[in-house]
């Protein structure tokens, strides 16, 4: 695959325009630079954020239809209104350009774009090729390791359950080269025969690589034959009377029968296949990919994609090929539930990303299209889950604007709380909730700073310096207050609220609710105090949902924030007060310590006593002294 070539980047910048004129003329502007080839273009607003990411097979011709935003829908009127700038980048073709446009708006992000907001990689079962006895293994990340690669998987536990059940059938060491190479007897895995003990040759290596060759064909579709093999053994054995063996193939067969019975791997001719469907409701899309390997199901995964609320699932469907595929290597065959503008294109530049014929198709009929029917009718309930628990979570926001006196149901709610022990490793931490729920991509963590003002144990203070840092920063980097709250939350009561107040006067901040959590009388939970500016404190009713609510969010950044705290404490743990001097590295350090017991007394030791230390020279024994005796 050639790479894109950003053989020209033509920004409009406000040496060229005015930014200050209209999105429509900042465009206008840009034309008259713009070259009638393939690539891709980014509309930037005045603060450098990207707000849409396209691709072109002539860029003039395509850009130009945004200067006309009459024509244009609501959502990319919007766009273009606040446009200021337009860059682009040239590609030799138009499938290059698809998967540059795939990579930047993984990257960017741009608020206007549909966006794949889940981008985990999935694991894969591998066996290694760098040892002379190959381990079979779990493996999730970059494929830079030499061996064979079987996956994806749609997740960690169905990649477990399929090597638990593998190693029954072919027993193959799954222990790390450190422990295979230290161990001098076999060790539990054999005795329960999950493997053949290599590490102390208990098999020979003729007879482990036949194991490695019924596992490989095995994964790559080939189960009958290994089933039919197994199943002549077992009867020869038989036959000769050696019923232990038989029973050991008895038992492999089994293992084998319910691999297939769990991954309904009896799909003929499917070979390697994603089948992708998507079902649209209530402006919101839910995408399955099922995950076809050798003909076994490796199991799926739903997607739910950031769209404007008028896409429909065809138009959904579009770019979240080119964004799932840009970190996931496609296979020979993608099954689509609805067919897809510019589909030869997508299937094009997938080719050019795999090294690989890559085919899209929308089949009409036959075993295929039951696939697609079921992806489609797992995509409909898993929609129809997340529309039930989006109405609940809408009813509870509901209630929290009722409860606190509101404009609207928050869409965004901050909860703050600090831990620390007597004011040692504290901790601020920041969770985040709205309509979908916890969104954990937003957490944050402050580690706070003893200032003057910060005295160990003064919770008033740690909570004043972390709302400090944190809404200081919002108003120089979040101008379009894309990303405040509506309702900040105050694990505490009236003097926390008292603080938080404060911090928003200084900062000229009046537009965020704020609100404190206090445990009630006895610190039972159900008698928790609310605290609210200008209000007198009140309660909830204890079996009140929005109660509930509220706990767990409390809870959740309680949680958040001892974690925080326990990983700061135990780093903290494994510190010295060796490591601040300079020149004292590991090999120093373990030398000090082995000679005088502690730093501490390292740090009582004498400048003779410290040159008497093995590898510490007189000059690093007074950089050592004078590091513990400077303020004598």
């Amino acid at each position: 695959m050639t790479s894109p070539t950003p053989s020209r980047t033509s920004p409009v910048t406000g040496n060229d325009v005015n930014v200050k004129a209209a999105g429509a003329d900042v465009i206008e502007a840009a034309l008259k630079t713009l070259p009638p080839s393939p690539g891709i273009y980014r509309l930037i607003n005045s603060t450098g954020d990207v707000l849409y990411i396209g691709k072109a097979k002539n860029l003039r011709r395509r850009v130009s239809s945004y200067a006309r935003p009459d024509r244009l829908s609501q959502r990319m009127r919007r766009v273009v209104s606040n446009t200021a700038h337009v860059e682009i980048v040239t590609t030799h073709t138009e499938a290059e350009a698809l998967l540059l446009e795939s990579n930047l708006i993984k990257r960017l992000k741009p608020r206007y774009n549909v966006l794949l907001r889940d981008d985990k990689s999935f694991p894969y079962i591998m066996i290694t090729g760098d040892n002379d006895w190959p381990q079979i293994t779990k493996h999730r990340g970059a494929r830079n390791r030499k061996g064979e690669y079987f996956g994806p998987f749609a997740s960690a536990g169905a990649v477990n359950q399929t090597l638990a059940i593998l190693q029954r059938a072919f027993p193959l060491r799954s222990c790390s080269d450190s422990i295979f190479a230290g161990r001098t007897r076999p060790c539990l895995q054999y005795q329960i025969k999950r493997c053949t003990a290599p590490c102390v040759g208990r098999i020979t290596h003729e007879d482990y690589d036949a194991l490695v060759a019924e596992v490989h064909d095995f994964l790559s579709g080939h189960s009958r034959d290994i089933q039919q093999r197994l199943s002549e053994r077992m009867e020869k054995a038989s036959e000769a009377l050696e019923y232990e063996a038989a029973s050991v193939y008895r038992d492999r067969i089994r293992a084998l029968t319910q691999i297939q019975a769990r991954q309904d791997i009896n799909i003929a001719g499917l070979g390697e296949a994603d089948v992708i469907a998507a079902h649209s409701e209530a402006g919101q899309t839910c995408i399955q990919v099922f995950f076809f390997r050798a003909g076994q199901n490796f199991g799926n995964r739903a997607y739910f994609p950031s769209h404007a609320s008028h896409l429909e699932a065809e138009e959904v469907l579009e770019p979240f090929l080119g964004q799932f595929y840009a970190s996931h290597p496609p296979p020979p065959l993608v099954l689509l539930s609805h067919p897809v503008a510019n589909q030869s294109l997508i299937g094009e530049a997938l080719s050019l990303r795999a090294g690989r014929k890559v085919r899209l198709s929308h089949p009409q009929r036959g075993p295929k299209r039951n696939l697609v029917r079921n992806g489609l009718a797992n995509a409909e309930a898993a929609l129809g889950r997340r529309l039930a628990e989006s109405a609940s979570q809408r009813r509870l926001l509901e209630g929290v604007a009722e409860t606190f006196a509101l404009d609207a149901p928050p869409r965004r709610i901050e909860v703050y709380d600090n831990s620390h022990i007597s004011g040692t490793n504290a901790i601020g931490a920041m969770i985040v909730a709205g309509p979908d729920g916890l969104e954990k991509n937003a957490y944050r963590k402050f580690s706070i700073r003893g200032t003057a003002e910060v005295r160990p144990g003064d919770d008033y203070a740690m909570m004043r310096q972390v709302l400090n840092r944190r809404f200081s920063r919002a108003l120089k980097e979040d101008s379009a207050r894309e990303t405040w709250p509506d309702l900040v939350l105050i694990d505490g009561g009236a003097g926390h609220l008292t603080v938080a107040t404060e911090v928003m006067v200084e900062l000229g901040i009046d537009d965020v609710a704020l609100a404190a959590i206090a445990k009630g009388r006895d610190r039972n939970a159900g008698r928790e105090r609310f605290f609210v500016p200008g209000r007198e404190p009140f309660t909830l009713p204890t079996r009140d949902p929005v109660l509930y609510f509220l706990q767990r969010l409390r809870d959740e950044a309680h949680r958040f924030a001892i974690g925080g705290h326990r990983a700061k404490r135990s780093k903290a743990i494994g510190t010295s007060v060796l490591d601040d001097i300079t020149s004292i590295g590991a090999k120093r350090k373990k030398a000090l310590l082995h000679h005088f017991g502690s730093a501490r007394a390292v740090a009582q030791a004498g400048l003779n006593d410290l040159e008497k230390v093995g590898g510490i020279s007189a000059k690093v024994a007074k950089r050592i002294y004078d590091h513990f005796h400077s303020g004598d």
